[in-house]
């Protein structure tokens, strides 16, 4: 039997084989593309009814350079969150499963931020149309800061800090 790894930056104390690591960590990063996908597919599906409303055609050339821009963004992040799927598709049974995850890992990370990116766009387009120019900008604005702040920001400040604990609970433990 493998001996078990309690080294790694996820750790977290358990006793785990890589090959176990690497099937718990797939299996909540499916937990977590199940999420976001379904919200992105949501949002993905409304923007492409949006041509087909007869107010289309009364959009100024700005706000339909904005919404092919969000277009191909929602196309970008739909395609990238659906990467790590065919990843672990091609990949199965070749004993791949560590840098499987790895690569979906940062796939799902490069979707958040192009996620971030369409609803910044989605946005402008949807706050032009019914507010100021201005107004929109910066109400833009502000829901990217609240959501660099969710998404990056609060996990990279919980990361730094227990960062900063692990050595001494690594010393209690011993």
């Amino acid at each position: 039997m493998p001996q078990a790894s309690r080294s790694g930056p996820l750790s977290g104390g358990r006793r785990e084989t890589p090959e176990e690591r690497a099937d718990r960590l797939w299996a909540e990063l499916l937990q977590e593309l199940r999420v976001v996908q379904t919200g992105v597919q949501i949002l993905f599906g409304f923007l492409l009814t949006v041509a087909f409303h007869p107010r289309f055609a009364e959009l100024s050339q700005t706000d339909r350079t904005i919404y092919v821009v969000t277009v191909m963004l929602g196309a970008a992040t739909t395609g990238v969150l659906i990467g790590p799927v065919s990843f672990h598709r091609l990949l199965t049974g070749r004993r791949l499963k560590v840098q499987t995850v790895e690569w979906a890992s940062r796939l799902t990370l490069v979707g958040l931020v192009l996620l971030l990116c369409t609803m910044a766009s989605a946005l402008l387009l949807i706050l032009r149309v019914v507010l100021a120019d201005s107004l929109a900008v910066w109400l833009v604005m502000a829901m990217v800061l609240w959501f660099v702040l969710c998404w990056f920001a609060i996990p990279g400040l919980a990361l730094r800090r227990g960062a900063r604990k692990a050595p001494a609970r690594e010393r209690e433990v011993r």
